[in-house]
């Protein structure tokens, strides 16, 4: 068997990416929703939005951002593992793909929402607590399109934890927790998409698991860059 060898420039490019999509879409998905979006509370929700609306659109376009970020980061990881098993990191590559479009159309609901709520007297047809209600419609589906995307994250997840396994020269352990990371947002979703008690329960765990699987891959890419560029 011959020796395995990382491409290290293309790793430490993969974790740059990595950190690019996590911290646009960290910040679109759950920093700004949870700023702006008052649970239970539809007059609530549409003041905090149209005070903060550089906010909320800051947010869709951190959303994008993520989206796109995942489509380069998606290609440099291929690269870096195509030689272990093509047709793995091809299903991985396909994972990620699917979940790009999800996440372009879901931010059109924000778009909506926003566009029902800055309209300067609102559809004529409906009267202020309607149009809020409509907003808050669209709010929902934009919530529930990260709960069908969540699915995607995960997926993807699962062929790149075989192929760290694999390659041989990164750390078994590593892919392990990448796996186990994929597994907690498919169970994540799923307890959501079902309605199943104990969401929140599941929620907190999932992102706990999510967060080390995803943190250690990061820093495992970076730190095989960073060692590359040291020799060099």
């Amino acid at each position: 068997m011959k020796d395995a060898k990382v491409d290290a420039k293309t790793a430490k490019v993969a974790g740059l990416l990595y950190i690019l999509a996590g911290l646009t879409g960290a910040f679109g998905i759950v920093v700004v929703p949870r700023l702006l979006i008052v649970r239970g509370d539809v007059a609530a929700t549409a003041n905090r939005i149209l005070g903060s609306e550089s906010l909320f659109r800051l947010g869709l376009a951190a959303e994008l951002t993520s989206a796109v970020g995942l489509i380069f980061l998606v290609r440099a990881l291929h690269r870096l593992f195509k030689e272990t098993d093509e047709r793995l990191a091809s299903l991985m590559v396909t994972f990620i793909l699917a979940s790009v479009p999800i996440s372009f159309m879901n931010a059109l609901n924000g778009v909506a929402a926003l566009g029902l709520l800055s309209s300067p007297d609102g559809p004529s047809a409906f009267d202020e607590h309607q149009v809020n209600a409509l907003a808050a419609a669209s709010l929902a589906s934009h919530s529930q399109g990260f709960v069908i995307n969540g699915f995607f994250w995960g997926l993807w997840l699962l062929p790149l934890g075989v192929l760290v396994m694999r390659s041989g020269f990164a750390p078994r352990a590593l892919g392990l927790m990448v796996i186990v990371a994929g597994v907690a947002y498919v169970i994540n979703s799923s307890s959501s998409l079902l309605g199943l008690p104990y969401r929140e329960f599941t929620s907190t765990g999932a992102t706990i698991l999510e967060g080390l699987g995803e943190v250690s891959m990061v820093v495992w890419l970076l730190t095989t860059g960073a060692k590359s560029a040291t020799v060099r």
